[in-house]
């Protein structure tokens, strides 16, 4: 974990190609995937656990923290969660600069219920893929 429990910025591509068998990439979309399953069910619950794991997968690859925003806007308009709406709105102008500047909260679910400023325990599942990343 770093010192400051941020995630720092991504040194390489290495970690946002979901292509590459084991990546970060590669395992946000198996969250995305998960997401849509548990969407298509008709559990909300599940699909919002799986974005958020999917958010914290993401935080070090800015296409990717980008996208996680996006899916979840695009979720919470089709819930018609207004106030999550305006939070994933707001949040998709505060990615860029936390992700570019490595100020990142590590662990931060990306939802509007936390702040957004807020570092949070990771999974250890997860913790094992955010590090592997960094690598």
């Amino acid at each position: 974990m770093h010192s400051q429990g941020l995630l720092q910025p991504c040194r390489s591509d290495k970690s946002s190609n979901p292509a590459r068998p084991g990546s970060v990439g590669a395992y946000y979309r198996k969250e995305l995937a998960a997401y849509r399953v548990a969407r298509a069910n008709g559990d909300h619950v599940s699909a919002w656990q799986r974005l958020e794991r999917g958010h914290i997968i993401a935080q070090g690859s800015l296409p990717l923290h980008l996208h996680s925003h996006g899916v979840m806007l695009a979720f919470a308009v089709s819930r018609r969660e207004w106030a999550e709406v305006a939070g994933q709105a707001l949040r998709l102008l505060l990615a860029p600069l936390g992700t570019l500047t490595g100020r990142t909260p590590m662990g931060n679910t990306g939802r509007s219920d936390v702040s957004a400023f807020a570092t949070m325990p990771i999974p250890a599942d997860i913790a094992q893929i955010v590090n592997a990343g960094r690598d």
